[in-house]
């Protein structure tokens, strides 16, 4: 079974990345921030462990591969 993150590991991530926090509403989380020279937004739930298909959609919204997201890691 692949290795679940949690939205904190998500978030620690994407802060180095060079995306900030611009809001939240109930559980969910959204970032902002330019990442290959454009404005990306990525909704991030704020749960223990994030579910590997919503982890995809969280890479996909960042334009990120897995391989960039553990460098960053």
């Amino acid at each position: 079974m692949p290795k679940l993150y949690s939205s904190k590991d998500v978030t620690k991530v994407l802060k180095r990345a060079g995306f900030s926090q611009v809001s939240q509403k109930g559980s969910h989380i959204k970032y902002r921030g330019f990442y290959r020279g454009k404005l990306q937004t990525v909704i991030v739930p704020n749960h223990k462990e994030i579910a590997k298909g919503t982890f995809n959609s969280i890479l996909t919204q960042a334009s990120m591969t897995l391989e960039e997201f553990k460098g960053y890691f």
